[in-house]
């Protein structure tokens, strides 16, 4: 610890007496130092112990002792050393009194002491106590690094919680907690996962001090990575600010733990690239080979039911009213490293879960397009759900640009319905009619199974269709409006009931060979015969595209 007035006091050679504020002795001195000014405060920066001999000071005066002490306790001086046997044999009564009154220390110091004496004292237990935390922090990072090697980040909260003499927690990329230590700060770390958020939304390398919660303590937050967006974060919880030895430990925990990230990058994208090879063999319909090279990395993924889930990242409102003029793309930055990117967002969001819940998953990026494969019913699927239900949550209910995918564009996911190896191929052509089918409708997610059970009426919520519908009914309608018939309506009465002329007659309130008539107009106008059923299938989806109101 650093030097006290306590530790000056007891010091043999020095011979100090102690004249007033007894009780304020264990305040650290972080120097010393001489002034005969009459007002030394503009050059103090707190906790020094001040020597004087009152050279220039009337120290016999109680009312200007009293306003000299004050303003040296307002400085934050810690101490005065009054050398007697040079201006004033003893210390005036004035001074004593006045140093009573405002709590500061008082020390009388004996003619055959030199205030250089007192200095060299406090430079070297200042030293001294510096070597030490030097020599502690050193202890701590050869600590630290073993534990990290033989037990993982694990071992290594549990060492830094015990160098700090407080708690760890490790957050992954989503903010979740991974590790804490000791065991039973695994809440008080849980609490503090929205500051972990905020944090990440800086570029590494990042840090804040928040209050812990319930104000039960100060807790240091770190991010982790050297990417523009962290790829972890650590939170160091203590009952105080921590002193140099224990700084040294965190510092220490940062970069073990960020050589730890870096590495397990370096890893997941190998991973990713055997994932890529994984799923083409499964595409191509060669399971055997599939599983022959993913060996043990996928578990039994290849196994079990499984979904196909293909993402894209489409241009946002933004970023379509601004689009440049067509130029060449650059190569794409890694996922995790791009701002505003919804693709990588999913992707951690995925990975995290899958992580927690202890289930393999195969995440493979192509470009501006995320592919994943992920069991069914697992917490990997569960996630990317929940994740598009937030941000089609955030779309509807207005939200910045920012929530809803940003200059990075818009996420639109396409999940396949369950699926085995043999059957890869067809869930990616499903996970793909359902990713399109979400773009054209202005969805975040759409599952597959939901076309089947849907209608088939919004997949003509389509430019393309009512461009294609307006083009074949515009005969009709121009007939229509120059007030010679209703073949339009005619037409779908007469379709709606299947051809029967009666009913369809009874429904308009005309006769059926007034009926018969329309129908043959319709033929001549549009050059078609309604005994086609394909003819009578696209003007039924002509009419139901174009007059919505009706259907």
């Amino acid at each position: 610890m650093p030097p006290t007035l306590a530790s000056l006091v007891h010091h043999s050679a020095l011979k100090l007496t102690v004249r007033a504020g007894e009780d304020r002795l264990d305040v650290p001195v972080r120097w010393a130092h001489v002034s005969e000014l009459a007002d030394p405060v503009p050059y103090m920066e707190g906790g020094e112990l001040l020597l004087i001999t009152a050279l220039k000071l009337d120290a016999e005066d109680p009312e200007a002792m009293r306003r000299y002490v004050r303003r040296l306790v307002g400085a934050g001086v810690v101490g005065l050393g009054f050398a007697v046997g040079v201006n004033y044999d003893e210390i005036p009564g004035a001074l004593v009194e006045a140093a009573e009154q405002e709590g500061l220390p008082l020390l009388e110091v004996p003619r055959r002491t030199p205030f250089l004496a007192i200095s060299k004292a406090v430079s070297a237990a200042i030293a001294a106590d510096q070597y030490r935390a030097v020599t502690a922090g050193f202890a701590a990072q050869r600590e630290l690094t073993r534990q990290a090697l033989t037990d993982g980040p694990e071992g290594l909260l549990g060492a830094l919680a015990a160098q700090v003499d407080g708690w760890a927690a490790l957050y992954d990329a989503s903010g979740s907690v991974v590790a804490t230590a000791p065991e039973w700060a695994g809440r008080r770390a849980a609490r503090l996962t929205a500051d972990v958020q905020r944090l990440r939304e800086r570029p590494a390398p990042a840090s804040s001090v928040v209050g812990g919660p319930d104000n039960e303590d100060r807790v240091e937050l770190h991010s982790l990575g050297t990417g523009r967006r962290p790829r972890a974060a650590l939170a160091v919880g203590t009952a105080a600010a921590l002193g140099t030895a224990e700084r040294y430990a965190v510092h220490s925990a940062i970069a073990l733990l960020t050589l730890t990230t870096e590495r397990s990058r370096s890893l997941h994208a190998a991973e990713q690239r055997i994932g890529a090879a994984v799923l083409r063999m499964l595409l191509a319909a060669e399971p055997d080979h599939a599983r022959a090279v993913a060996g043990d990395l996928y578990g039994d993924l290849l196994d079990a039911p499984f979904r196909m889930i293909v993402a894209e990242s489409v241009p946002g409102p933004a970023a379509r009213a601004h689009a440049p003029l067509p130029q060449a793309k650059p190569a794409a930055a890694p996922a995790a490293d791009r701002g505003g990117d919804p693709l990588g967002a999913l992707a951690e969001a995925v990975e995290s879960a899958a992580a927690r819940a202890g289930e393999a998953v195969l995440v493979v990026p192509e470009g501006e397009r995320l592919v994943v494969l992920a069991a069914d019913g697992g917490a990997a699927v569960a996630a990317c759900t929940e994740y598009a239900a937030a941000l089609e949550g955030g779309r509807q209910a207005g939200a910045p640009e920012s929530a809803t995918g940003g200059e990075g564009g818009e996420l639109v996911v396409g999940l396949s319905a369950p699926s085995g190896p043999i059957g890869a191929s067809a869930a990616y052509k499903q996970a793909e009619q359902a990713l399109s089918v979400a773009r054209r409708r202005g969805r975040v997610c759409v599952e597959h199974e939901q076309l089947a059970a849907g209608s088939v009426l919004p997949l003509l919520a389509d430019d393309a269709v009512r461009a294609f519908a307006d083009g074949l009914l515009r005969a009709l309608r121009e007939h229509d409006a120059t007030g010679r018939g209703d073949l339009v309506a005619s037409l779908r009465a007469w379709l709606s009931r299947h051809g029967q002329w009666d009913a369809a007659a009874a429904d308009l309130g005309v006769h059926r060979h007034t009926l018969r008539y329309r129908m043959r107009r319709v033929e001549e106008i549009l050059g078609r015969s309604l005994d086609d059923p394909d003819v009578r299938m696209e003007l039924w989806l002509a009419l139901k595209a174009t007059s919505p109101e009706q259907n």
